[in-house]
């Protein structure tokens, strides 16, 4: 056996009351068991997912990605969950191990229809606190187009290793010159009228969304969340990579 700190929830029957009084901090007893991963898939469902410039949507992106990373934690032996959520949560899947319930999981985002309603981040988390009282590993998956909720995702990432991907399609981020165009919210259903003729309106465009990414960016770099970016574009299989890659370096 080993031991390791102890976690709001934990049993205190399990305390290693030598080491604690060695150390000062409260250390509980770590059994084999204890030493499989708990991982968690924190879905973004909303309608802005249904966006996407190539044959690829942002949801089409999301499932594959979490299919691919399921599939991993199967490999492991690790128990894996899914919360999926708009502005509210949606569905729960507590977490089990075994192939058939990662099918199960994978299913229930294929068959997702995307609500146009807005994206409540911070409610899918307070939920996650509640449901997941021992650390899990956590994947954010969202386009993050609402507002961070700063003190509950510090909280999230406290309790847990928690990691946001956020999805985007460049056509979310630049406009081409096809003159007037009609831009609606996915989620308000709000729409205006933009001319995309005038060099002015692309370039303003272009950095509000570039603004936009690098304050994302920077957020959650000072809440020491870790964050990796995919394009519906791009090589994500490569994105992902490098970022596991990054990981593995940083915790030997």
């Amino acid at each position: 056996d080993e031991v390791r700190q102890y976690q709001p929830g934990d049993d205190i029957r399990t305390i290693d009351w030598n080491v604690t009084a060695r150390t000062g901090d409260c250390f509980i007893k770590r059994y084999c068991e204890e030493r499989e991963l708990t991982v968690l898939f924190v879905v973004d469902i909303s309608a802005s997912g249904i966006f996407g410039s190539t044959d690829h949507s942002k949801l089409d992106l999301v499932i594959e990605i979490a299919a691919m990373l399921m599939f991993s934690a199967l490999k492991n032996n690790d128990k894996v969950g899914l919360i999926t959520f708009c502005d509210d949560v949606v569905d729960f899947i507590p977490p089990r191990k075994g192939k058939g319930h990662v099918l199960r999981m994978i299913r229930q985002l294929v068959d997702v229809h995307p609500i146009a309603r807005e994206t409540n981040i911070e409610l899918a988390l307070e939920f996650l606190n509640r449901v997941q009282k021992r650390r899990a590993v956590v994947f954010l998956i969202s386009d993050f187009l609402s507002e961070l909720p700063r003190k509950t995702l510090a909280i999230s990432n406290r309790r847990h290793d928690l990691t946001a991907i956020t999805v985007s399609d460049q056509r979310e981020e630049t406009l081409p010159d096809v003159g007037f165009v009609s831009l609606r919210d996915a989620e308000t259903g709000e729409v205006i009228e933009v001319d995309t003729r005038h060099p002015r309106v692309r370039e303003m465009f272009a950095a509000y969304n570039e603004q936009r990414n690098d304050a994302l960016s920077k957020q959650l770099t000072r809440m020491g969340v870790d964050q990796l970016p995919v394009l519906t574009q791009g090589d994500y299989l490569l994105s992902l990579r490098k970022f596991f890659r990054m990981r593995e370096k940083r915790f030997r």
